[in-house]
């Protein structure tokens, strides 16, 4: 005798080892209450953005930044840790169902930059940086970043009993690195457990820098250049100004050590393999018009995005700037010490939330490398990560006039901020929604 139809079917599926989802909703039933909750937080967003620039610290000093971002998130219900890596702030938002845990991070320090933009809410602040007075400017758009996080905040508590799983907020300072003899940044976080309590599995980021108001690009892989620091002394032997020739002169040895670097990169690497820069940025020696000095103290940077072209490029700088001081029979001490590994957005979850993108940004596009370098790479090293740019050029502005990031006269418009909100929302939301299985 034949069972029914229905009998046998019930019967099989309870044998067979199939795949269950653990989260039923959508991630897109969310969107429109996350645009909606997005404007109804703006203005609130617009006003941290002008107060925080008009206000701005530099690294490792951001206790004003730091105490409104703690208040907020404690008004929230979150849990939060201060003093994490000298002045950073953590943030826990637990939502209402168990669920994975996602990180989602911005930047809080300012830059020794006087700023040129005329704003009613322009900074005018002064501090001390290494030893120097200097004026302090958000150039970078850090404070956007710290608007739009506690936007973001302020969005994912509002949902919380709806969310599966756990945001952590990483409010991170000294991104630009610390000051000479102190420690901080993202390193610092992470080795103080900022990715350990709850432990992170994905953490998400972004930066504004030219490009129309609210477009947001992406790149798999190598996103941002490794940084690395540069330092050159060349010695000659003093000597007047108007007997070259009685001393060895540090400064031409300079010159043509400056003209071999860029020959590096324009005639000794590949590039159509990867990008590479050499810059030097400072430049020393001599104190009087007539005197030939002993010595020129050079500094720079070294920005890429392979390590084997790396290693590469650090020996032929040694080797050529070594070669040209000894023709000049002076002599050269070369010293280079990495500072930022390259970020890499894991291919994998890049194509996982490229939709997400797609939904919140104003247009989203697969993008090519950026050169400056994020020790946001550090928290991609410990755990999956995604850090997307996010255009912040007025319409009324050609992007390619745009002030360029750590330019006195960089400004980020604040069309830009609901994009912002919307866009670390939704990868929240999406990511922490998105079907898993269990065997």
């Amino acid at each position: 005798m034949r069972r029914p139809l229905l009998r046998v079917l019930l019967a099989a599926s309870a044998a067979a080892p199939l795949a269950a989802p653990l989260v039923a909703q959508s991630p897109s039933s969310f969107e429109a209450e996350i645009k909606r909750r997005t404007q109804e937080v703006l203005p609130q967003v617009v006003a941290w953005r002008r107060d925080i620039h008009e206000h701005p610290e530099l690294g490792n000093r951001e206790t004003r930044t730091a105490g409104i971002i703690a208040a907020h998130l404690r008004s929230l219900g979150i849990d939060v840790r201060t003093n994490v890596a000298t002045t950073g702030v953590v943030g826990v938002l637990r939502g209402g169902k168990p669920g994975p845990s996602i990180a989602l991070r911005a930047d809080m320090d300012a830059l020794p930059v006087t700023e040129e933009v005329d704003l009613p809410y322009r900074s005018r602040v002064h501090a001390e940086y290494n030893g120097q007075t200097v004026g302090v400017m958000h150039a970078c758009g850090h404070d956007t970043h710290v608007a739009m996080l506690l936007g973001t905040a302020t969005v994912l508590s509002a949902m919380k009993d709806r969310l599966p799983g756990t945001v952590t907020f990483l409010f991170q300072p000294a991104e630009e690195g610390p000051p000479n003899g102190e420690t901080g940044g993202a390193k610092v976080m992470i080795a103080q457990g900022a990715l350990d309590h709850p432990k992170v599995e994905a953490v998400f980021g972004l930066h504004v820098r030219p490009g129309r108001a609210g477009e947001v690009g992406y790149k798999a892989n190598g996103a941002m250049a490794s940084s690395d620091q540069l330092d050159i002394v060349i010695r000659g032997r003093q000597t007047h100004g108007a007997m070259p020739w009685a001393g060895i002169d540090p400064i031409v040895v300079t010159a043509q050590a400056i003209n071999a670097l860029q020959a590096i990169v324009s005639r000794q690497t590949n590039l159509a393999q990867a990008p590479a820069v050499i810059t030097i940025g400072s430049m020393h020696g001599g104190v009087r018009r007539n005197i030939i000095p002993d010595s020129v103290v050079l500094s720079g940077t070294i920005r890429m995005f392979d390590a084997a072209m790396q290693t590469e490029i650090h020996e032929r700088i040694r080797r050529t700037v070594t070669d040209v001081a000894a023709a000049w029979g002076a002599t050269a001490d070369v010293r280079i010490e990495p500072q930022t590994p390259v970020v890499v957005n894991d291919p994998a979850l890049t194509t996982q939330m490229a939709p997400t993108l797609g939904r919140y940004a104003r247009r989203a596009f697969a993008d090519i490398a950026w050169t400056p370098s994020e020790d946001f790479a550090f928290f991609g090293q410990k755990v999956p990560s995604l850090f997307v740019f996010l255009g912040a050029t007025p319409d009324s502005v050609r992007v390619e006039d745009a002030a360029p990031n750590h330019s006195p006269r960089f400004f980020a418009d604040e069309a830009t901020l609901p994009y912002g909100v919307q866009v670390l929302t939704g990868l929240a939301v999406d990511y922490l929604n998105a079907p898993r299985t269990r065997p």
